[in-house]
């Protein structure tokens, strides 16, 4: 197996796994909204940074150019970060705990997926960038994170 089959093997296992955990522990709504919402919010924030030629993936298979892999990525990664925050707050805290602890998360292994050529940033927008990563896509992170775990927390 590839180490680009094994990558997008492994992302979206964790994704089903956090799927199926959820669906035994959080009512079904709130499961629904966190997966189908957060993985449409996935799927609009990265389809416009690659129509904008900020972002190419170089691994498929791609809808408009967006890995199916990335949306359980991005859900199963928020998921963990909004468990962990829930051990600790509830509410809005919690969310805005999971986007700090999923954004540091992305800050601490993003580059790795641009080092192994995962996907490469082909933006020149001026701004800090760690390890070859932009800021934007940092706060990209932030952002879909929170928007995410607000999704269940209001069914919660």
């Amino acid at each position: 197996m590839s180490q680009d089959r094994r990558f997008a093997g492994i992302a979206a296992a964790i994704g089903v796994v956090a799927l199926v955990h959820a669906a035994f522990t959080w009512p079904i709504d709130a499961t629904l909204a966190f997966f189908g919402g957060g993985a449409l919010i996935a799927f609009v924030a990265e389809a416009v940074v690659i129509e904008l030629g900020w972002l190419e993936h170089h691994i498929g298979p791609k809808v408009i150019g967006v890995p199916l892999y990335v949306l359980f990525g991005w859900t199963g990664t928020i998921y963990v970060a909004f468990r962990v925050a829930l051990l600790a707050t509830d509410g809005w805290t919690a969310v805005v705990a999971a986007g700090v602890l999923a954004t540091t998360y992305d800050a601490l292994t993003d580059h790795r997926g641009v080092a192994d050529g995962h996907w490469t940033y082909t933006d020149d927008l001026p701004g800090p960038r760690h390890r070859g990563v932009p800021w934007w896509n940092l706060v990209g992170w932030f952002v879909i994170s929170c928007l995410t775990a607000a999704l269940a927390a209001v069914s919660l």
